[in-house]
Parts: C-alpha cells; sequence; structure tokens
C-alpha cells in the first residue's frame, strides 16, 4: 500500500472534468424558475457570474500551476492563509459534497423510478453508490472516463436544443406562443419585466447551477503536464457559459416568451415537445439522471481527494491517505461512499426525504461560496507575500490583487441576497454551527498534534 497519487487524467478528461462541473442539473431544471424570477435578465445574470467566476478559476490556476506540488485547492488555504484555513477548506468541501451527493443520489433514485416505479427509490440509491464506489477503486482513469461520457451527453442535449431552436428562429416558426424570433426577448415587458428585486434574485440561483466549477482545483495532483492542461480547461470557461447558458437561454425564450414558460417545468421539454419529439419528457429524464450520477461520481472523486490531502497535511486520520496499486485513495472512497449511503437510509425510512435535502443543499451552498470566499482570499495573501513567484508566473489572473478584491467584495453581495431571500436565509443563519464544530475539532487536532510532537 503506497501513500502517492497517480497522474492518469489526461487533456481530454479534464477538459471534459470542467464542461461537467459548469453544467449541473439546475440548468435542466431549473432554468424555467430562474427566468420566472428575472425574465430576460437571467442572460445577463449569467454572463455576470460568470464573469467573476472566470476570474475565481484564473486565480486558482495560477496558483496551482505556481507549485505543482499542491494537491488541491486545501493546499493553497493551508499555505496561504493558515493551518485553519486549509481545515476549514478541507473539512467544509468534504461536507459540502457530502450533503450534495446524498441529494443527487436520491435525485437518481427519482428519476430513475420515471421507467420503474415499482423498484423501491433506497434499492436504486444503493445500486448507485455501489457502482460509483466501485468505478472509483479501478482507477483515477476509469473516473476520467465516466466524466467524459457524461459530460459529452449534456453538452450533445443542449447542442441539439440550440442547433434546433436557430432553426426555428430563422423560419420563424409559428407555435401556439407565435412565431419564433429574438423580439421574444425584450418585447414581454422590456430586460427587467421584475424591477432590480427579480434580477438581483437571480444571482443566488446562477451561483446554484455554478457549484461544482472549482472540480478542476481537485484534479491538479492526477493531471497529465498541468501546466498545459489545466490553463486551457479554464480559458474555455467563457465560452463555455456563453454556448451552454447564454445561449440555451436565449434560444428557449426566443421561441417561448418568458412570461408563458411555467416555472416548475424544465424549459427544455418545453421546446423539445413543440418540435414534435413524442419523448421529449422520456429524454431530458435520461439526461438528467446522467447529470446526477455524474455529479454523485464527482463527490466520490472530490471527497476522497480532500480526505487523502488532510490526512497528508495531518488534518485528518493517517488511514485516508493509503492508496491501492492503482494510485487511488482506497480508505478514503470507502469511507466517503459509505457516509453517502446515509441517503439510502433516508430514502428506505423517509420515502419523502427530498425536502430535507432541500434545506441541507441550501447549508451545502452557503459554505461553497465561503469555500471559493476563502480561495481568492490566499489569492490576495499569495501575491502579496509572493511578489516575485506572482511576477514569474506565465499563468496570471488579470488585475491580481485588485481583481481578487473585487471578487471578494462579490461573494458578500452573493452572502447578502442569500440573508434577504426568506427561502436561502436558513442556510446563512445555520452555517456558523459548522464553522463552531470544525473550530471545535481543529482545537482536538492541535491539542493531539502538539502531544505526539512532545
Amino acid at each position: 500500500m503506497s501513500k502517492q497519487l497517480k497522474r492518469e487524467l489526461s487533456n481530454r478528461h479534464i477538459q471534459l472534468i470542467a464542461i461537467g462541473g459548469a453544467i449541473g442539473t439546475g440548468l435542466f431544471l431549473g432554468a424555467g424558475q430562474s427566468i420566472h424570477l428575472a425574465g430576460p435578465s437571467i442572460l445577463l445574470t449569467y454572463i455576470i457570474v460568470g464573469f467573476v467566476l472566470f476570474m475565481f478559476m484564473r486565480a486558482m490556476g495560477e496558483m496551482l500551476l505556481s507549485n505543482t506540488d499542491f494537491n488541491s485547492f486545501a493546499d493553497i488555504t493551508h499555505k496561504y492563509v493558515g493551518s485553519l484555513a486549509g481545515f476549514i477548506t478541507g473539512w467544509t468541501y468534504w461536507l459540502t459534497w457530502i450533503v450534495s451527493g446524498m441529494a443527487e443520489v436520491t435525485a437518481v433514485a427519482k428519476y430513475v423510478s420515471f421507467w420503474f416505479p415499482q423498484i423501491p427509490n433506497w434499492l436504486t440509491a444503493l445500486a448507485c453508490v455501489l457502482l460509483l464506489m466501485s468505478f472509483n477503486l479501478l482507477s483515477t482513469k476509469l473516473f476520467g472516463e465516466l466524466e467524459f461520457w457524461f459530460a459529452l451527453i449534456k453538452v450533445g442535449t443542449i447542442l441539439a436544443l440550440i442547433a434546433v431552436g436557430i432553426v426555428m428562429i430563422v423560419m420563424a416558426y409559428k407555435t401556439s406562443y407565435g412565431h419564433a424570433s429574438l423580439t421574444n426577448i425584450y418585447s414581454h415587458g422590456g430586460m427587467f419585466p421584475n424591477g432590480a428585486s427579480g434580477f438581483f434574485m437571480s444571482f443566488q440561483m446562477a451561483i446554484f447551477s455554478f457549484v461544482g466549477i472549482e472540480m478542476i482545483g481537485i484534479t491538479a495532483g492526477e493531471t497529465q503536464n498541468p501546466h498545459k492542461t489545466i490553463p486551457k480547461a479554464i480559458n474555455n470557461v467563457p465560452f463555455r457559459i456563453l454556448i451552454f447558458y447564454v445561449g440555451a437561454i436565449a434560444v428557449i425564450i426566443s421561441i417561448v416568451p418568458w412570461n408563458k414558460l411555467d416555472p416548475d417545468g424544465s424549459p427544455f421539454v418545453k421546446l423539445f415537445s413543440l418540435i414534435g419529439i413524442p419523448f421529449a419528457a422520456g429524454l431530458i429524464n435520461f439526461v438528467v439522471l446522467t447529470a446526477a450520477a455524474s455529479a454523485c461520481n464527482s463527490g466520490i472523486f472530490a471527497n476522497s481527494r480532500t480526505l487523502f490531502g488532510l490526512a497528508d497535511r495531518k488534518q485528518a486520520p493517517p488511514k485516508f491517505q493509503v492508496t491501492n496499486k492503482k494510485g487511488v485513495p482506497l480508505t478514503a472512497i470507502i469511507a466517503t461512499s459509505s457516509c453517502l449511503l446515509i441517503a439510502v437510509l433516508l430514502n428506505y425510512f423517509i420515502p419523502n426525504a427530498t425536502t430535507v435535502f432541500v434545506y441541507i443543499s441550501t447549508i451545502s451552498t452557503v459554505l461553497n461560496i465561503v469555500i471559493w470566499t476563502l480561495i481568492i482570499f490566499a489569492y490576495y495573501r499569495y501575491a502579496k507575500s509572493q511578489p516575485d513567484l506572482h511576477k514569474k508566473s506565465k499563468y496570471k489572473l488579470p488585475g491580481g490583487k485588485l481583481m481578487a478584491l473585487c471578487i471578494i467584495a462579490f461573494f458578500i453581495f452573493i452572502f447578502g441576497v442569500l440573508l434577504v431571500n426568506p427561502e436561502t436565509r436558513i442556510g446563512v443563519i445555520c452555517a456558523p454551527l459548522w464553522f463552531l464544530l470544525l473550530a471545535l475539532m481543529y482545537r482536538q487536532y492541535k491539542k493531539h498534534t502538539a502531544e505526539d510532537e512532545s
């Protein structure tokens, strides 16, 4: 048993992992709700949030490439902010993926019941966890292959929707809502039909959609030729956001006016139904099923590497650093998958556990923004404490420290939006309880470390 990860992720894997991280189930299922809330201004929301997160990714990329010994961004916050920050980043990221992983396992079970209602949700959830755990145990390369194909399904669906939509717009295709036209974007109350409040409230939904975009920062320790692969993956982020989010939503509201969309339905199903595809609902169900499985797969990968990194810094039990012959963290993968089995129990004892996950997922998202803020603060400290290293960097964050401060200000604004919104307020209020628990854990960790050294 060794304690080393292997660099098995190729450029092809990283590019698709980056795309998969930027396209969640929220786009396929939640787009209707965000369009209903903000109207056409949702396009501007995605452009703004996309730009900020692209700058965030540039900052993370610069730090990862400044030291290829970094396995993940938790190593970065540990080095540039302090031991406590690394501890908080690692364990908080672990918790967010456990929670979202449980929600995604539950989602997989719901999507399978669309075709096979006789199969109990808990049984599907169990099969999903065991199958993905097995794939992750075999090799890092197999994880990369799975994500590659999962991402291709999502990308293919969105590109098909955009292509079909463009043809409908060019032909001025007549539907029950009138003729398809770009004028539909602004001719139903203008760009800001619900005023500034609707526009600002849509920011939290856009942020939810992009949770997972930081996955590239977890793959750094297992990427072949990181100096070439990571910049390429990050630099393509703006194009992906413009195509997959702005492009897809612009096409949808050009064909179906934004105020005619059902906020609780999938606009993708609506559009495919309009052109006469009889199995539109089944097709999108398959796509969101693979998207949920992809998110769960990513969660197992991310969490096992996070536990590996924590153990490497002596902030978690040393057994999490053990790898098998294939160079994957064996104990960390089994421990992570075991935590996901809680979702199986919840689905067995509480068949309607979805409502529980809604609240917990909100807390998870709040914690994710805390992690992003810590990473960008680490960048500010890095640029300030390592001016020579920062100056020599071939891959830089445009604007440097000033841009980092602007990103931090934006994240503070998002916290304000989350606090004002009654649906997300619980997440902001409950999050400090987790940090209190972490402070107690860290105190114990420091105590044991001091005893071991003495």
